[in-house]
């Protein structure tokens, strides 16, 4: 099996976090009879191969992201659908999602490696935020509940995803957002982002009001005694976790305060773990334990 390059130190300790949360998960289901009567889902959007290592020095060198190429580990590591499918007790159903048919076929022998849960496994392949909307709308929700897990490599999560899969109600959500891996180096600092670029980040966002919270007007003053009126940027990391935080609470009942910063080796963040729950009645359960988990 070819390895799926990608990922750092923090990689590690992203798995760990999610590995926590999961063991708690299934062993309430399986322990509270009143939660048995309902079918347990793990999902992964941009699954990958279930396995993760660092890449090849020299790589993505033009690339918007130079730290996937950073050194920061030389062992193999368990991407989170192999930690999944290693958890006990288990899920009762797991589906993968990745648009990459190769990866998709690297990802079925998983069901070789663990045949006990062959059955269980469903791969989906396609764009994940269509693939996933589509899977969300047509499942019962009155009988299912699921732990669902959006690990893209950068900026490939629209909000329409988010709001969807807030809207069941019967969803935990965990995602790494590319707070410095994409978001930060998107928002330019002496001007706003060019179009493209705005526009994905208004995917992200499912707003566009990041302009006026990022960006002020400043009057500039030239060397010729002339002034113009620049937007400059105004938002760091923290502001700009905050704002994400916000944005979630718009749609999920219950949302971290705490999401983690996945940082590299140079103490920079890349990455911002976060987690919300949408069951308006249970899901301070949930938010209690995912809080701590964040916070070890």
């Amino acid at each position: 099996m070819s390895k799926h390059q990608f990922g750092g130190t923090w990689t590690e300790d992203k798995l760990d976090r999610i590995r926590n949360y999961l063991v708690t998960y299934t062993k309430i289901f399986s322990r509270n009879q009143a939660a048995s009567f309902y079918t347990t889902i793990f999902v992964d959007a941009f699954a990958g191969t279930g396995y993760r290592t660092d890449p090849t020095k020299g790589q993505h060198q033009d690339s918007l992201f130079p730290e996937l190429a950073e050194p920061d580990t030389l062992q193999l590591l368990k991407g989170s659908a192999r930690i999944a499918l290693d958890i006990d007790p288990p899920f009762q159903k797991y589906v993968f999602v990745e648009k990459n048919k190769e990866r998709v076929k690297e990802l079925g022998e998983l069901r070789s490696e663990f045949p006990e849960k062959a059955e269980r496994i469903t791969f989906l392949t396609g764009d994940s935020n269509e693939r996933l909307k589509d899977w969300c709308e047509k499942t019962d929700w009155r009988d299912h509940r699921a732990v669902v897990f959006l690990d893209p490599y950068g900026m490939q999560v629209r909000w329409e995803l988010i709001e969807t899969i807030a809207r069941t109600r019967a969803i935990d959500l965990w995602i790494l957002f590319p707070l410095g891996m994409a978001v930060n180096r998107m928002l330019t600092k002496g001007e706003r982002p060019p179009q493209k670029w705005a526009t994905t980040l208004t995917n992200l966002f499912g707003s566009n009001e990041w302009k006026e919270e990022f960006y002020r007007e400043h009057v500039v003053d030239t060397l010729f005694g002339d002034q113009y009126v620049a937007e400059l940027k105004d938002a760091d990391f923290k502001k700009i976790s905050n704002y994400f935080v916000r944005r979630l609470k718009t749609v999920f009942s219950h949302v971290a305060d705490n999401p983690r910063a996945m940082r590299n080796s140079r103490n920079v963040p890349l990455f911002l773990l976060c987690f919300a729950a949408g069951n308006p009645e249970k899901g301070h359960i949930a938010l209690k334990i995912a809080s701590h988990i964040l916070k070890m």
